[in-house]
């Protein structure tokens, strides 16, 4: 019986090998809770790197807004330069509620009904029929930025392009005289505008007398097809009569004469003088007040006056004018005057007269006294 027993025991205890692998009370100690989670592995990883592609290409803030409408509904964004053929009709549109258009001064000389614009619900609309070649030049838009105390341009928001109008019979753009003068002043460049149809012409500057050409070397003389020779610091000595050649294709043309003239004056506010007939009139006695600037041949000077009796609308006569005046070869100025005059001199007249000469640069005040003897 003790055999069996014994023999029963040591079955039991090779069953149990079998099953965990290890006899009992031999194996590992008992796992403490949560002793069965993963941990998580902690491996250095070197950083991934990507090369971005760097662009050539400017970043630009201003958001191009023109269109051109082509035939059979379809649109483009025109080019900086565009060529059509004169005689075609171009619409473009420019996208925004409130748009503004610039475009060649030509269209505005006879208020030319070829041109029409329009204001849209989301767009600005500019429709030129039958196009000439005078109508070569920039078109250009823009949105307006409004609020309570009005409106101003945005320059995030514009559009423009220049568009040759080729014609075979006029390389340059027609101008509506035959010769012209160009002021050159010593603190800007000189622009002699002999602009083309089109921009496959081959343009060269001439002098009349001496007959030469004069070569732009890009540095003191440039071309610029959009606006013709342009002379980087004017001097005196380049004072003449110029004229443009251009070739395409064709027999040459020769654009109309340039008169240059060189101007002593600098740019700015009007340099004025004024002088009184008399500084001392009697009771019933006449004076004259001479307003006189010596400007730029090409700027415009606007007069007012201020005077003694002007509260009491006291009667005066104010007389405007201005004159060229050559000063030697080339040497151009222009002589702006006002002159305002009182008869029959009374006590309300006596003070101060002062003159107001404006011009786009500036304003200046002068002024002078009058006394009754």
């Amino acid at each position: 019986m003790k055999f069996w027993v014994i023999f029963t025991l040591i079955l039991a205890h090779e069953a149990l090998q079998n099953v965990f692998g290890q006899p009992p009370g031999k194996g590992k100690r008992p796992k403490e809770p949560a002793e069965n989670k993963i941990k998580p592995a902690i491996k250095k990883l070197k950083p991934k790197i990507t090369k971005l592609k760097e662009s050539t290409e400017p970043i630009s803030k201003v958001q191009s807004i023109m269109t051109q409408v082509m035939d059979k509904g379809r649109f483009q964004k025109p080019p900086a330069m565009l060529t059509m053929s004169a005689g075609q009709s171009m619409e473009l549109r420019c996208k925004g509620e409130k748009i503004t258009w610039n475009y060649p001064k030509f269209l505005d000389t006879f208020k030319d009904s070829r041109l029409s614009i329009k204001q849209l619900d989301r767009y600005g609309q500019l429709i030129l029929m039958n196009s000439s070649a005078a109508d070569t030049g920039e078109f250009s838009c823009w949105a307006q930025l409004c609020d309570s105390r009005g409106c101003k341009k945005d320059e995030s928001k514009t559009g423009s392009t220049y568009i040759f109008f080729t014609d075979k019979g006029e390389l340059f753009v027609p101008s509506p005289s035959y010769f012209e003068i160009v002021y050159m002043h010593p603190d800007k460049p000189a622009v002699i505008p002999c602009r083309v149809t089109t921009a496959a012409a081959k343009v060269t500057l001439h002098r009349e007398f001496p007959a030469e050409e004069i070569k732009a070397d890009g540095r003191d003389i440039t071309y610029d097809v959009k606006k013709g020779f342009i002379y980087q610091q004017p001097s005196s000595n380049q004072s003449g009569v110029v004229y443009c050649r251009a070739e395409a294709r064709g027999a040459p043309q020769i654009s109309i004469k340039y008169q240059l003239l060189y101007v002593e004056v600098p740019s700015g506010p009007p340099s004025a003088t004024i002088t009184a007939s008399a500084n001392k009139v009697r009771s019933g006695g006449d004076f004259s007040i001479i307003c006189t600037v010596l400007g730029e041949p090409d700027v415009d000077v606007e007069f007012t006056w201020i005077y003694p009796g002007q509260q009491y609308e006291r009667p005066v006569t104010i007389q405007d004018s201005w004159r060229l005046v050559n000063r030697g070869i080339g040497h151009t100025t222009r002589i702006s005057k006002s002159i305002i005059t009182v008869e029959d001199f009374e006590t309300i007249d006596a003070g101060y007269y002062i003159c107001k000469a404006q011009n786009l640069r500036g304003q200046t005040r002068l002024a002078t006294r009058v006394d009754r003897y």
